[in-house]
């Protein structure tokens, strides 16, 4: 049975002896959890965190239904933007399904490149979710090419960046080490936490400045409960979780919870503040103005009222 490690600054021991990282096997001492989820026999192939394996699975479903009403709200502020933290969630859920069930096994070659496709993934998405912190003040024209290729390019750098410091950590070149990934430890618990706060100060910024309604302030602080409580139950109570769930679940099931339940609350966030379409509505009302034929432009509606206008004049003059 593995011994209890120590905490040490700048490396992931620790938390590898707390639950089951992808990296794990690939930096530090290789240190394997104390307790970690059983795993199940599906026709001669063993299946890894059967429980974590299915909650990912809800997670692609519910973050699929969430991007649906996002694209379905035509006229919402940021709409755009938000959208693309979600894609990038679920390209996080897709490539953590195949680590997670053993999919890609830790001997083949690939893997340390699956690995770093995955933390540069995961960078990306915190880059992604930051930068939408920004929208709502308007730095630039949400929804325009600006606005998406500042995110997009944003996000580009921070996967690329954190792919290469990944696999030089992994491989140890260039100046990293597998035996010291502070580098990439760095990355992990302290830049990523870091865009966390900044957004959520951000929002709340933006709700007491800008909106008369208070409400949203719930809905991003049950979100970041959500994501703190998750890493506390992901990387400090595994092992209780595990013996508690009888070895059927752990931290990581726990973690991945908690992280769909912190970006649900994002949505809803998001949801709370656009519901309106304010840029529509007039004198404080909630209804919204609708031109039924997009294909009409400002010349043509100015025609058309023209028109109508000397209609109604030649009616008034028969009468």
């Amino acid at each position: 049975m593995p011994m209890d490690v120590p905490f040490t600054f700048g490396s992931f021991d620790y938390f590898c002896n707390q639950v089951v990282m992808p990296f794990c096997a690939l930096v530090g001492d290789k240190i394997e959890p104390k307790c970690y989820a059983r795993n199940i026999d599906i026709g001669g192939n063993l299946l890894f965190q059967p429980a974590t394996i299915a909650i990912l699975f809800i997670a692609l479903i519910m973050t699929s239904i969430m991007i649906y009403h996002i694209k379905s709200k035509y006229t919402a502020v940021g709409r755009k933007e938000i959208v693309l933290f979600f894609y990038s969630y679920m390209i996080v859920i897709i490539i953590e399904l195949m680590l997670d069930s053993g999919a890609i096994p830790a001997a083949l070659s690939i893997y340390p490149y699956v690995v770093a496709m995955y933390n540069g993934m995961v960078i990306a998405t915190y880059i992604i979710l930051l930068l939408n912190g920004f929208v709502g003040f308007q730095w630039a024209e949400d929804g325009t090419a600006t606005s998406l290729w500042i995110i997009r390019g944003s996000a580009i750098v921070g996967f690329l960046a954190s792919f290469f410091v990944s696999i030089a950590t992994f491989k140890s070149f260039a100046g990293f080490s597998s035996s010291n990934p502070v580098m990439l430890y760095l990355i992990y618990f302290v830049f990523c936490p870091a865009t966390i706060l900044i957004y959520v100060v951000l929002q709340i910024i933006l709700v007491i400045k800008t909106l008369d309604d208070r409400w949203p302030l719930g809905d991003i602080l049950f979100s970041i409960a959500f994501f703190v409580i998750g890493v506390i139950g992901q990387y400090l109570l595994s092992e209780l979780i595990c013996n508690m769930g009888d070895h059927y679940l752990d931290g990581l099931f726990w973690g991945d919870v908690f992280t769909l339940l912190s970006v649900m609350m994002i949505y809803k966030y998001w949801d709370s503040i656009t519901k309106e379409d304010l840029e529509f509505s007039v004198g404080g009302k909630t209804n919204v103005w609708e031109i039924k034929d997009p294909m009409i432009n400002d010349e043509e509606m100015m025609v058309l009222a023209e028109e109508h206008y000397r209609l109604k004049q030649q009616i008034m003059g028969n009468n």
